[in-house]
């Protein structure tokens, strides 16, 4: 989650660049699903960044059993350099992690690349602007004459347009300076007043060093950017000739997740075993944080909510972000996702 939105842009670019050099699914990894019930089958798990609080899930049904017990074996990696979505759709990888902003540069682009999302890890997009107290910036419109930090994405800049604008705010009036964030902590305390941040992450991080911030949350400004970021992506046509596979993997994951729901503080050790190299203690908040998050209000672990998914698509098309409209109920699935 650390880096996000630099991976975020990262990964869009990586997939229209992909795209237009016609990725291919000939080598797709299909399996065989008439293997002996003896033989686990092997299954590539390509994560979005380093390891965080948002894949926790993955590595409890890993460290406990759930994916053996499912007969599967899961080899969890980092993605590489060309970006986790081109490799899945490539057939190099069964499934990974992405966002739907992404997902929607793959569909849209000259030379799309078929992939689903089959589940959502987050049931809400729980990102904003994050600042210090000291600056006043309560609602968007008081980021007006304040400078924040862009990396200067088109869906960056037309989502924060788009809450300084129904706040009665002047979009204009921000003072934006070209500023990759690594260190939120460190960035707050230069001349930087605003930051977007993934809360789970960023933003307690802010709350294990004690520092006296404000936040707001987008989606609590205005509900269509109340998209889904994070979720878990495949290639149909891996899906299609894997079903019981598909379902045996996220049904695990599913079972690995609830298990992080229930307990955190047990899920934030299994994490920092397989990434020792994290923050214990804002590994710990991060996990009781999102403990919340995974499921909110959803009765299920996973499932994607069709209005939202398309409102969110509606909105990049009206802002001209991707190319073309996408048809209603494109790009996501909760057909494999356990009942």
């Amino acid at each position: 989650m650390k880096k996000r939105c630099i991976a975020i842009l990262m990964s869009v670019f990586v997939v229209l660049g992909l795209a237009g050099c016609g990725v291919q699914n000939n080598t797709i990894n299909t399996g065989n699903e008439q293997q002996g019930a003896q033989e686990n089958k092997k299954v590539t798990f390509v994560l979005d960044w380093t390891p965080n609080t948002n894949h926790t899930g993955v590595y409890v049904a890993k460290e406990l059993g759930y994916f053996q017990e499912s007969g599967l074996e899961v080899d969890i990696v980092q993605p590489p350099e060309g970006g986790a979505l081109p490799l899945v759709a490539a057939g190099k990888a069964e499934f990974c992690v992405t966002f739907q902003e992404e997902l929607a540069a793959a569909l849209t682009s000259d030379s799309p690349l078929d992939m689903v999302a089959v589940g959502t890890i987050l049931q809400h997009n729980t990102s904003g602007i994050i600042s210090l107290k000291e600056d006043n910036i309560t609602r968007p419109k008081d980021m007006e004459n304040k400078v924040y930090a862009t990396w200067d994405s088109p869906v960056e800049k037309a989502i924060i347009k788009q809450v300084i604008e129904k706040d009665g705010g002047k979009y204009e009036a921000i003072r934006m300076i070209p500023n990759t964030v690594t260190d939120v902590i460190s960035a707050l305390k230069t001349d930087v007043d605003a930051i977007w941040v993934y809360y789970g992450w960023d933003g307690v991080a802010t709350e294990v060093k004690g520092l006296d911030t404000n936040y707001f949350a987008f989606k609590d400004i205005d509900p269509v950017l109340d998209f889904y970021t994070p979720v878990i992506a495949a290639s149909p046509l891996y899906l299609e000739k894997n079903q019981d596979t598909a379902k045996s993997f996220l049904a695990a994951v599913a079972k690995g997740y609830e298990y992080a729901i229930a307990h955190p503080e047990e899920a934030a050790e299994i994490l920092v075993k397989h990434a020792p190299e994290l923050d214990q203690e804002l590994i710990k908040a991060s996990q009781k944080y999102l403990a919340r998050e995974y499921k909110a209000e959803a009765e299920r672990w996973g499932f994607i909510d069709q209005a939202r998914w398309d409102n969110f698509y509606a909105w990049m098309a009206d802002n001209q972000l991707i190319s073309k409209r996408i048809e209603p109920g494109q790009g996501f699935t909760n057909a494999y996702l356990p009942q």
